[in-house]
């Protein structure tokens, strides 16, 4: 008797499951004609077209070169930030000093990128602000063409590159470039302005790095003599070292005095 009941117990469970199994095919099988009723009715779905065709309207063509120009200066626009502003004197700068400091990755490569790139912000906001007023704001209440608004707003930005930018390397650009002597400022082409000013900065910036590795190659030259007189040939002279410099640029304000003499340079420059 007892497997007589076991047995119908057992079958009892697989009739029920197997019920189950079929209200969950048919629940499904509903919900997915509901659903294509309802992405067949109330839905529309977009359709893309990519080709080339002719057009008569010059204007087409116009827009297209456009949208083309617009999407080159925001693939070089890194590129820009990079040559044609503050960043590249103040990242090398950075990187110097943490090197004449010896503090290997610290701060990071991220943290001075970052310092820069904001600094760099704050030191070209006047220039900015006079692409703005001059060249943007214009163009978009539609009181200047699109060549004009270009003009105005490399004017600003030339005015910079060629306060920071020496005589001798633009020259140098000039006899590569196989022009005519320029009269002035403004027969000078961008494209001989931009190198020019870029191996100038970092001409700068190596000066700069220059001068902040002495001080501390002189206390690296001292702990180094001091540890060789006591007959300490076998400890590194960077571990003593490191704290006399890292005392020495906090003692006397080191960051105050490096962002706040760079950035005077580029403002009052």
């Amino acid at each position: 008797m007892a497997r007589m009941s076991a047995k119908r117990n057992m079958e009892l469970r697989h009739k029920r499951k197997s019920n189950i199994l079929i209200i969950l095919i048919i629940f499904l099988g509903a919900s997915i004609l509901l659903t294509k009723n309802a992405w067949a009715t109330d839905l529309i779905l977009p359709s893309f077209h990519v080709g080339v065709e002719k057009s008569g309207d010059p204007g087409d063509v116009s827009v297209l070169l456009q949208i083309v120009f617009l999407l080159t200066v925001l693939t070089l626009a890194p590129a820009i930030l990079i040559l044609m502003t503050s960043f590249t004197r103040l990242a090398v700068v950075f990187t110097f000093l943490r090197q004449a400091v010896g503090t290997q990755q610290t701060p990071s490569n991220q943290i001075i990128a970052g310092l820069a790139l904001f600094l760099t912000f704050f030191i070209m906001m006047p220039v900015w602000q006079k692409i703005n007023n001059n060249a943007l704001q214009p163009y978009l209440h539609e009181e200047i063409s699109q060549g004009d608004a270009f003009k105005e707003a490399m004017t600003p930005i030339r005015t910079f590159m060629f306060r920071q930018t020496r005589e001798k390397d633009l020259s140098l650009f000039v006899n590569m470039a196989k022009m005519n002597k320029p009269k002035n400022k403004d027969d000078i082409p961008i494209t001989v302005l931009i190198p020019a000013f870029v191996i100038s900065e970092l001409k700068t910036a190596f000066i700069i790095g220059f001068v902040l590795y002495v001080p501390f190659l002189v206390i690296d030259m001292v702990v180094a003599s001091v540890l060789l007189s006591m007959g300490m040939m076998m400890l590194p002279p960077i571990m003593i070292s490191l704290p006399f410099k890292l005392m020495l640029f906090v003692l006397v304000d080191g960051w105050n005095l490096i962002v706040g003499s760079m950035v005077k340079s580029f403002i009052g420059g």
